[in-house]
């Protein structure tokens, strides 16, 4: 019986459908999981989709490569539904109007203090070259991040982790942060989830409300613009 179990689990482990029906359920457990707590901030659904993925790599001895060609359809569809952002923010035009100014500085300031930060910290840890280099572009989207990392001479498998981590790490503290701070405005919250929190934040700007959403979603279009654009001449000023 066991034999047969380990054939069978050979034939799965081959098939790119198992990884992407893993990935599926996974999340599907962190979004039940995010629901029954009241879509509390520290269960936030990707992070415990990827606890619940790496766990199963781990456990099954699955190496990256063969997960991510199962993966890589989800990772297709990343491109599709920030387009599918500008849908919400259409809706949102009077108030982009109205706001235009200080949605520009908010978002030079913002894409400058979450760049500016991480490198410094990390050079003050002793981070390689290569790692600050890869830190750069850790706010944007996770494609124009890698791009923005090879582009450079960072690491863009590096990069996709710090994408992550970031987008985790700002979907799960930016609503504390916010109430502390005692900040209200669903523009000025969506719009900063957006700049510091990419695709993940804007996710959980959705579970708020539509217009957090979709100040979020018109943040991660023009901070990845901003980024690709300034980034590599910065790179280049200082090298």
């Amino acid at each position: 019986m066991p034999g047969a179990f380990s054939e069978l689990w050979v034939f799965l482990a081959a098939s790119p459908l198992t990884w992407l029906t893993a990935t599926l359920f996974a999340y599907l457990a962190g979004l039940l999981l995010n629901q029954h707590c009241r879509q509390h901030p520290l269960t936030n659904p990707v992070a415990i989709a990827v606890i619940l993925l790496v766990t199963l790599l781990l456990l099954t001895g699955t190496p990256y490569g063969r997960y991510f060609e199962g993966a890589q359809f989800i990772h297709f569809a990343l491109g599709p539904a920030t387009v599918a952002l500008a849908v919400p923010l259409y809706q949102q035009r009077e108030r982009l109007r109205r706001y235009a100014w200080p949605l520009c500085a908010g978002l030079v300031a913002g894409s400058f203090a979450a760049t500016a930060s991480a490198v410094l910290i990390a050079w003050l840890l002793g981070a390689t070259p290569e790692t600050l280099l890869s830190l750069l572009p850790k706010s944007v989207t996770t494609p124009i991040a890698m791009g923005v990392s090879e582009r450079v001479g960072g690491l863009p498998s590096l990069t996709v982790v710090l994408v992550i981590t970031t987008g985790i790490l700002g979907a799960m503290l930016a609503r504390p942060l916010h109430q502390a701070l005692r900040i209200h405005d669903p523009v000025s919250r969506g719009f900063a989830m957006g700049v510091t929190a990419h695709g993940i934040g804007t996710a959980r700007a959705f579970q708020e409300n539509q217009t957090m959403g979709a100040f979020a979603g018109l943040a991660i279009g023009l901070n990845g613009l901003l980024t690709a654009l300034s980034v590599p001449w910065l790179v280049r000023l200082f090298t």
